[in-house]
């Protein structure tokens, strides 16, 4: 009588896979990873013509933050310790010494003093015209640029509200001509519509951060401002 074969264990093991073909037995993903950039560039071509805009005014207020940026952390300097040393150069070697020490000192505190002292000769009310001369041509390079952050601030929103509007018209017009219609219809018009609205908040919120925070600095400049131009009118009208 023939011996019986055990075909168990055949039955219930798979053939073994074959390796990937110079993959050295690695195992590659069925689905391919998404890069954010692909992300970010359907969403943006999801959000319609009006992205285009609200890039625009993003590229704008970028450039005008990093321009005033640059320009306030070089406005920058040690009021306190200028002006001391500059009273200290009127009082014992005079006027030319505190020019030449406001000469080697830059930002717009030693500008508008150099001013006022330029006059001292005149008495003190000819250097404080020449400092409120000074401090306003100082101020008006310190604000400019600020009016475009403020209005991408205002701006980039409504765009972004007024591509939603286009937005949610197409979505209704495509609801409206469905023989049926889905939720799913609704929402992805809706949510299309919508990205136009993110966009511009997203562009509008830090705008205004950055502006009121370039008006607060400028207010810190203004107060040091004339501080030291009292500072230094009184020291002038003790010499006289």
């Amino acid at each position: 009588m023939p011996e019986a074969v055990d075909t168990t264990a055949t039955a219930i093991v798979p053939p073994a896979a074959a390796p990937p073909a110079g993959g050295h037995g690695a195992v590659t993903t069925t689905a391919p990873q998404r890069s954010r950039v692909w992300v970010v560039l359907d969403w943006f071509n999801r959000g319609g013509p009006f992205m285009w805009p609200i890039l625009f005014c993003s590229i704008i207020a970028v450039t005008f933050i990093i321009e005033r940026s640059i320009t306030l952390v070089r406005a920058r300097t040690n009021t306190r310790s200028l002006m001391s040393d500059i009273l200290n150069a009127v009082r014992r070697e005079g006027v030319p010494a505190a020019e030449r020490v406001c000469e080697q000192t830059r930002g717009p505190i030693a500008a508008i003093v150099f001013s006022g002292l330029k006059q001292a000769d005149r008495g003190p009310e000819a250097v404080e015209k020449a400092i409120e001369t000074a401090g306003a041509v100082e101020m008006s390079f310190l604000e400019r640029g600020l009016i475009w952050l403020a209005t991408i601030a205002t701006i980039a929103p409504l765009l972004g509200f007024l591509g939603t509007v286009s937005g949610m018209i197409r979505a209704f017009d495509a609801i409206a001509a469905a023989d049926q219609v889905s939720a799913k219809l609704v929402a992805g018009g809706i949510s299309e519509a919508l990205i136009t609205t993110q966009a511009g908040l997203l562009v509008a919120v830090p705008t205004s951060l950055f502006h009121n925070f370039f008006l607060s600095q400028i207010d810190r400049f203004v107060v040091e401002m004339e501080e030291s131009s009292s500072e230094l009118v009184n020291t002038i009208d003790e010499l006289k």
